[in-house]
């Protein structure tokens, strides 16, 4: 029987890995052209299905949503047959494509996609599989089906790390085990999960390292407050990680939108750096520490490489925070020597975070 099979894997790696089985006689127009490619020179096999990949690809498009994927191709295995067969029109000789994707770009739910006129053949089974969690989905698309019904892969993974991470990584028994991942796999998880914590998730924290900015945007200043504010902020993550330091988060909640308050008006009535103003850094490092702690506390940190894990989200933090400091730089950072910048742009912006940060606080401290 003549039929096309898609089998979509979210590795425990990481890794959305696709691998597509179809007969390539409708693509290439003919048995004899099936047969010549399949048994062509390596070199002259591999340019003829490079050729191939974007008409594969577009023949089955894989949707998040309503966004398609771009998959990147991996390798290719014609199929093994004698020449006899590739002529036989009546035979199945599906040839082997695999393409895989590093990361999904959303938790929208998977679909394969089929055109009108689509030079493949039916029935295709389309198969998603989670091998960590032993899932396994297969749905037929039979001669006039166009889409498949969605496949909601983000309800099977853990949401607070899944989201960060945007892939499935190993579970056991329905839960995540980072336990499971190589040091390395866990220190660029952790990253990528500080870094997520800061852009786009932490909006009160990007405003407070804008108010950080604002203070006056010279290397040396920025330099010493946001050392500072990161000793301070992995300092408490550490300590109330390992359980030895926490406060509620309706305290924390609160005081960190009250921080961003402080910084925004001291840069309008105090607008120098000293030893006064490092030591408020560094008491409001403290208390933001305590918030990334807090919005973690739902995520599972390994017991065997905790320090790795940890140091890899400290990273990502700062990643973040200088990833912010780059953008408010190449927004108004040619202004700065400028003497109507502090005027027009770094007071103005300072009051206005001044005024969300209080109106956070209210809100934070009544609700």
């Amino acid at each position: 029987m003549q039929m096309t099979q898609v089998l979509v894997s979210f590795e425990p790696d990481g890794r959305l890995a696709v691998k597509v089985d179809l007969d390539l006689t409708l693509l290439l127009g003919s048995p004899a052209n099936y047969y010549a490619l399949a048994t062509s020179p390596a070199s002259q096999q591999r340019a003829a299905v490079l050729a191939l990949v974007p008409r594969v690809a577009d023949s089955l498009r894989l949707y998040l949503g309503e966004v398609p994927l771009d998959l990147e191709f991996q390798d290719f295995v014609a199929a093994a047959a004698p020449e006899t067969d590739y002529l036989d029109g009546s035979l199945s000789k599906p040839s082997t494509f695999r393409f895989f994707m590093s990361r999904l770009p959303s938790r929208s739910p998977l679909t394969l996609r089929i055109p009108l006129g689509a030079e493949i053949d039916y029935p295709v089974a389309y198969t998603v599989q989670i091998p960590a969690l032993h899932v396994s989905v297969t749905r037929w698309l039979e001669d006039g089906a166009h889409t498949s019904a969605p496949f909601d892969w983000a309800s099977r993974v853990p949401s607070a790390v899944g989201a960060a991470a945007g892939m499935v990584r190993p579970v056991v028994d329905g839960r995540f085990d980072p336990d499971r991942l190589p040091w390395y796999g866990q220190l660029a998880m952790y990253l990528r999960l500080g870094f997520h914590h800061i852009v786009p998730e932490g909006l009160d924290h990007i405003l407070f390292v804008l108010g950080l900015f604002f203070l006056g945007i010279t290397w040396r200043k920025l330099l010493s407050q946001t050392t500072v504010f990161t000793i301070a902020h992995a300092t408490t993550l550490f300590l109330s990680t390992y359980g030895i330091f926490r406060l509620p988060s309706q305290y924390v909640e609160p005081a960190i939108a009250l921080s961003i308050t402080w910084i925004a008006l001291e840069n309008v009535l105090s607008p120098k750096l000293g030893p006064a103003r490092l030591a408020v850094v560094f008491g409001f490092g403290l208390i933001h520490g305590l918030g990334f702690a807090s919005s973690l506390s739902d995520v599972p940190f390994p017991k065997k490489d905790f320090v790795v894990a940890l140091l890899g989200f400290n990273v990502g933090v700062d990643l973040g925070q200088l990833f912010v400091i780059a953008l408010a730089f190449l927004a108004v950072g040619r202004f700065r020597h400028a003497p109507w910048f502090r005027a027009r742009i770094a007071v103005p912006c300072s009051l206005t975070i001044a005024a969300i940060g209080l109106f956070w606080a209210i809100q934070r401290i009544v609700s």
